[in-house]
């Protein structure tokens, strides 16, 4: 049993933490109290659960079976290229397509939605086929960047478990069945003037949907639409109508703030301009040369996240004390004027300094309210940058972007109503899943069968399918046309690259089935709006400009400066005194958001940012909370083979039992829950995964309250977690950072206690590379551990997703890694990232003891992998210190399904059981940027090639290029000060380095 479940001692900790010299990093609670066992797993030569070939009952045979198995290698590795193609008949092209060249992809510009915000891609697509997503430089959200939602969106469109026919209570039908049905409760409708017809939608900001809704409503004036999406920023609504008495949208500028204060924000990985601010925000803290001008960020939050890992100062609080905490630092500012608690003393210490830093940077701050913080936060925050000056510079509003700006819980309490008056004749659901994920004391699974009529349109058969008699499939993104408004209120166009795979239809041609034109598709309905408001003669130029763009130039919404109501920070809540009471808090889910992406395994699989679960979601809490609670785990290293204690939560008289994860950093007398998961109809990735927040979460807290109570349950509960598999011993200075002062003052502090052996110290022979060098620097000032890198490799490469049951065993298939590190107080540590590919070692450790010469070592420095000689002996794994390669135990590749094949990319090789992979530098990518450059006679141009895991990057922390060309930007960033070679004192020359990252503290604070 492990020491840490007997007798983990966070007083213990803390002292020995204050022992340490310098900076002591730990990657998890194990790590930090020294366990044997978790000495054990670092000095353990082969890595955990790999087992294979072996026979526990008679050893001795089993090391006979092993060396017939070496004596077969060499033989094996030559005959495993000669396989014969399976006989198949093709069909040629009879006039192929001028743009078309086989093995060039194309790339269109289109856009993907969430909670109705359009965010900017360009989609890579193979001979028809889409494959691979990127961020659409040109569009103000992305910038070029992608996250792991977008990355793994095309994932979605060849998804098996895809609705496949339009269904009528089970049975098959057509789409003109439907189209004959829904005309004939129309005709019924016309004298009532559709009093009986009822749309809910998610939320929309498409100018030409909003254009049919209207045309719907004055063909039928009585018809009513009601939006609900479970997580859309309801709270921001309602604080913008209490500060200003209109509605409004905010943005911000983050490139122009010195100081910014977040209050439970994730902004730098999550909203509708997650990737423009994290760009922004990155752009600040890059220090080159004599450039170390930084700014600086506080952030207040119970559930440590991406934004709160890059903060220089975070400040562990519940959820339901930021409120507080926003009071004080109004007051502080002179913009309102609340009274002193003694409930949360500790708050009103640390609000001094920060009120005295924003008030230093006037014009030039921001603070920055939480999406899922009380509409008081909200209005708190507007109010405080109207009174130190941001309006304007750092802090934007405009008109709402969304077509019907609505409280879109009093919308759903409205059809509810509707529905319980026995009024509701024609219920359309077009998208969404409200019986899932609508507040559990809607009862809405019972009341919506209460229509007459129920539609449902939606891309697979869900909870809300069940209870609808017609179930419609719904038309993937990238298979129809749309349009959409971002975050500035610019329009972003949507082009489909293939026709729908099932005959899908997209919200646009089901209402236009709703109006006296029910015949166009959806082509002419973008294209007939646009041009309705484009009326010069050039439309036609125009028109193609901005399809292949992917936005409409000039769209953006005029910004505005709405005045301040002077109520709107003068009457503060009297305190609570709730300090010894516990709170419930609902988040999305990092992965599959609000549940809409249960299906996706690549997201399933993905290890979260922060915590590193996967497939799962958990009872998250403090270290002190589960000793409090005597829910530690027995068995911290073996999550996933010996399980984790259970809990009972119980909240307003309703109980969920769930699995803890102890969390370092999460803020005490809180339990975070992420929503999504507990899904009954959700396809074979989705369904019966996790456990359903939803069945605690209510209309009066729809993301946090309290009044919850905790219970230690009977059983345990196996999780998939991967920040203890693949560890490295943080003794050995694996991630470094220093602060900006220090590092001023020695430029050498990050790298004091590195080893760096002579060059010349090296039994290898010494190979001059000539030609291309190429070479990767990663800055850890600028990653976030978003993870978007992660699913971008994915993607890319054609890497198989394994399941929860060989997760959990060690055996994920991941190239890249994000490790997260601590460093400090268990309960408040400082979080820190790092990325880890492969190092492309010049002197590789796993070359030299590959049998078959799997592993060679290509002349530009790229250490190369031969699939078809891989015989699995795995010694290059055990040779690797960098614990980067993985291995395929089984045949995890899906070569059966037919809409898979179409999802691989054509450049990448998919393995098959018993071989070796791991990051080759996207080396299809280097080729064909040689290819090119050799048919144009001339160089690969700097920038040129971009790995998968650079291009997504959104705060470009990963450079890569050629290190022989001086002038490249990984050249440079090789050349700062800051950077070191992860276990450089091992020589073995990575090619894949870092730059120490720096943070900016505020000296009043660290007294």
């Amino acid at each position: 049993m492990s020491d840490l479940g007997k007798n983990f001692d966070l007083a213990a900790a803390r002292a020995k933490l204050e022992k340490a010299r310098g900076r002591h990093y730990w990657r998890s609670l194990e790590d930090l109290a020294s366990t044997p066992e978790f000495q054990e797993l670092l000095e353990r030569e082969f890595p955990r659960q790999a087992i294979g070939w072996s026979d526990d009952e008679n050893p001795v045979e089993g090391r006979r079976n092993f060396l017939k198995l070496m004596g077969a290698s060499l033989a094996l590795g030559g005959l495993t290229a000669c396989t014969r193609q399976p006989t198949e008949q093709i069909t040629p092209y009879v006039r192929q397509p001028e743009e078309l060249i086989p093995g060039r992809p194309l790339f269109y510009a289109t856009s993907m939605t969430l909670n109705g915000v359009a965010k900017g891609i360009l989609a890579e697509s193979h001979e028809g086929r889409p494959t691979k997503i990127e961020g659409n430089p040109e569009h103000p959200a992305t910038l070029g960047a992608a996250d792991a939602l977008l990355q793994a969106s095309v994932l979605d469109l060849y998804d098996p478990d895809r609705s496949t026919n339009v269904l009528f209570q089970g049975e098959i039908r057509s789409w003109s069945d439907f189209y004959t049905n829904l005309r004939a409760v129309l005709a019924g409708q016309a004298a009532k003037q559709g009093a009986g017809i009822h749309i809910l939608t998610e939320t929309i900001t498409s100018p030409t949907a909003a254009d049919q809704l209207q045309r719907i409503q004055k063909l039928y004036p009585a018809v009513k639409w009601h939006q609900w999406e479970p997580a859309g920023p309801h709270s921001a609504r309602a604080g913008a109508a209490l500060a200003f008495a209109q509605p409004v949208n905010t943005y911000y500028d983050v490139s122009k703030a010195n100081v910014i204060v977040s209050l439970d924000s994730d902004f730098l990985a999550t909203g509708s301009a997650g990737f423009r601010y994290a760009r922004q925000f990155a752009a600040r803290r890059r220090v080159r040369g004599d450039q170390t001008a930084m700014n600086r960020l506080y952030v207040v939050e119970p559930m440590p996240t991406p934004t709160g890992s890059k903060a220089d100062h975070r400040i562990s609080l519940r959820a339901g004390d930021v409120e507080e905490f926003a009071w004080a630092l109004a007051t502080a500012l002179g913009a309102a004027n609340a009274p002193k608690s003694g409930d949360n003393a500790a708050i009103y210490q640390k609000v001094g300094p920060i009120a005295k830093d924003l008030q230093a940077h006037k014009g030039a701050s921001l603070v920055i309210p939480g999406e899922h913080q009380p509409p008081a936060v909200h209005t708190l925050a507007h109010v405080m940058n109207a009174s130190l000056g941001n309006v304007g510079n750092t802090v934007f509003y405009t008109d709402p972007i969304e077509a019907n700006p609505v409280d879109q819980l009093a919308s759903l309490q409205g059809l509810i109503s509707d529905l319980d008056g026995g009024s509701v004749d024609l219920l359309l659901i077009l998208g969404g899943n409200p019986v899932f994920n609508a507040p559990v004391e809607f009862g809405l699974k019972d009341r919506i069968q209460k229509a007459r009529l129920r539609v449902h349109l939606s891309p697979l058969a869900d909870e809300t399918s069940e209870v609808c008699q017609w179930n419609l499939p719904e038309a993937h993104f990238l298979e129809t046309w749309g349009d959409a408004r971002a975050f500035d209120g610019t329009v972003s166009l949507q082009q489909p690259l293939i026709e729908p795979l099932y005959g899908g239809r997209s919200v646009l041609e089901v209402l236009n089935m709703l109006t006296d034109n029910p015949l166009l598709s959806t082509y002419d309905l973008v294209k007939g709006y646009w041009a309705s408001q484009h009326k010069d003669a050039d439309f036609e130029a125009w028109w193609r400009r901005s399809v292949h763009d992917g936005v409409i130039a000039g769209s953006a919404l005029p910004a505005k400066t709405p005045a301040v109501r002077g109520e709107a920070a003068s009457s503060p809540p009297p305190p609570r005194g709730l300090n010894g009471m516990l709170e419930v808090v609902f988040r999305p889910d990092p992965a599959i958001y609000d549940g809409r992406f249960a299906n996706n395994a690549w997201l399933q699989e993905w290890p979260k940012p922060i915590t590193k679960l996967s497939w799962d979601n958990a009872a998250i809490m403090s270290p002190a909370d589960a000793q409090r609670f005597d829910v530690v785990p027995k068995e911290p290293l073996d999550y996933g083979m010996t399980g984790v204690p259970m809990v009972e939560l119980t909240y307003q008289g309703r109980t969920l039992r769930a699995p803890v994860f102890v969390q370092p950093g999460h803020a005490n007398g809180s339990v975070t829950l992420h929503l999504g998961y507990g899904r009954t109809h959700s396809g074979r990735a989705g369904t019966g995964m996790g456990f359903n927040p939803y069945g605690l979460r209510t209309s009066k807290a729809l993301w946090q309250d309290v009044g919850l109570e905790v219970k230690k349950s009977s059983g345990t509960y196996l999780l998939a977690v991967t920040q203890n598999e693949h560890v490295l011993d943080t003794r050995r200075h694996i991630y470094r950072a220093a602060d900006i002062e220090e590092y001023k003052k020695n430029p050498e502090a990050p790298h004091e206690g590195a080893e760096v052996p002579p060059r010349e110290l090296t039994l290898y022979p010494e190979y001059s590379y000539n030609g291309y060098a190429w070479g990767m620097a990663i800055d850890l000032s600028a990653c976030t551990g978003c993870g978007a890198c992660v699913t971008a490799c994915q993607a890319e490469n054609n890497i198989a997703v394994v399941g929860k049951d060989q997760v959990r065993r060690g055996r994920n298939m991941q190239w890249l890694r994000v490790d997260s590190y601590y460093n400090g107080d268990p309960n408040n540590p400082t979080l820190g990232n790092q990325p880890v590919p492969c190092m492309q070692c010049e002197n590789a450790p796993c070359e030299l003891v590959c049998p078959v010469q799997a592993t060679t070592h290509s002349a530009e420095g790229l250490n190369d992998m031969v699939y078809n000689r891989c015989v699995g002996t795995r010694y290059c794994s055990n040779n690797c210190p960098y614990k980067v390669r993985r291995f395929n135990y089984y045949l995890f590749s899906d070569f059966e399904t037919p809409s898979l094949k179409l999802l691989r990319n054509p450049d990448v090789t998919v393995r098959s059981r018993g071989v070796m992979e791991k990051c080759t530098y996207c080396v299809q990518r280097i080729n064909h940027a040689k290819i090119d450059a050799e048919r144009e006679d001339r160089k690969v141009r700097e920038g040129e090639i971009q790995t998968a895991c650079q291009a997504t990057c959104p705060t470009e922390a990963i450079i890569f290029g050629d290190i022989n060309d001086p002038a490249s930007r990984v050249s440079k960033m090789k050349a700062e000060k800051l950077n070191y070679a992860m276990l450089a004192d091992l020589n073995t020359r990575p090619r894949t380095t870092y730059l120490a990252s720096l943070r900016n503290p505020n000296p009043e604070m660290e007294a």
